[in-house]
């Protein structure tokens, strides 16, 4: 009998927190996920888990330690921050540690919706990889601050707004420019100064820096072939594709993939410049 159960993202969480709350953060991810905490933040041997969550109240420079180890043992695993103690060293530190994830508690109803949405698409990235008709683009970007919201460039952006959305959906596939114009009642002429003034680029420029982004996504999370990576960014021709990621990102999609496995590696072997560093951070913190 073929069971009807639909499995859901697991989440390994780890308490690196002094009154042991994570318990209590779970609770806002136990409706949507599998949730399991590491006994006594103990690292098990056999790891089997969508995405590693450590929370943090105010990390110091073990549980930063610990973070790069568990990233250098296990790169294939993304992992989450969760913070109490923030600041944009901090936030620094984790983009450059290549964390998934960076979030700073309390978390309100729109951030926790967005990372789990994110979360959700992440894991049917990683379980549908060999089916390439399932395979969508993740989108973990942040909200929109809500003090530009009302600019005039906030306004443009809600005139493309369902051009965006089509274009989300529809960006690895051929998209004409002025059909996409008279679509959604514009000339051609007016939707090419818009885009541009609402995006900073051509809407060629534009397309491509999705599919680019995209690719970045799949190198990242799935042991995809290179080639197929790039058809399902949207490429028709690999060769072309390998080109045009190298004058993207300056290196080919298998060195940028090998770069990726191995920063978390070259990342957690601290020489005593870095590990002065790192205890810089931490005293900024207050830590």
């Amino acid at each position: 009998m073929t069971s009807n159960v639909i499995r859901k993202p697991s989440l390994l969480w780890f308490d690196r927190t002094h009154d042991r709350s994570t318990t209590e953060l779970i609770t806002q991810f136990e409706d949507v996920c599998d949730c399991k905490l590491a006994k006594d933040s103990v690292f098990p041997s056999e790891v089997q888990a969508d995405m590693i969550c450590i929370h943090f109240d105010r990390p110091d420079t073990p549980d930063l330690r610990m973070l790069l180890e568990i990233k250098r043992t296990i790169p294939t695993i993304p992992i989450t921050m969760f913070t109490v103690q923030h600041s944009e060293e901090l936030a620094v530190w984790a983009m450059r540690s290549c964390v998934w994830e960076y979030m700073v508690l309390p978390l309100s109803a729109s951030e926790r919706n967005r990372y789990l949405t994110a979360l959700v698409q992440l894991y049917e990235l990683r379980r549908n990889v060999n089916d390439q008709r399932k395979t969508t683009q993740i989108d973990h970007s942040p909200t929109l601050p809500g003090s530009i919201r009302m600019t005039p460039g906030h306004q443009k952006h809600q005139a493309l707004s369902n051009v965006q959305l089509y274009i989300d959906q529809h960006f690895r596939e051929t998209i004409d420019q002025r059909e996409l114009a008279k679509r959604f009642g514009m000339t051609a002429f007016r939707f090419s100064r818009l885009f541009k003034e609402t995006y900073g680029l051509g809407f060629t420029d534009y397309i491509l820096n999705k599919r680019m982004n995209f690719a970045k996504e799949l190198l990242d999370n799935s042991q995809m072939p290179i080639t197929s990576i790039g058809y399902e960014a949207g490429f028709k021709d690999p060769s072309y594709f390998a080109r045009a990621f190298k004058q993207f990102t300056n290196c080919t999609p298998s060195e940028y993939r090998l770069a990726h496995h191995l920063r978390a590696s070259v990342a957690a072997e601290l020489d005593d410049t870095t590990a002065e560093v790192l205890d810089s951070l931490i005293h900024s913190l207050g830590g």
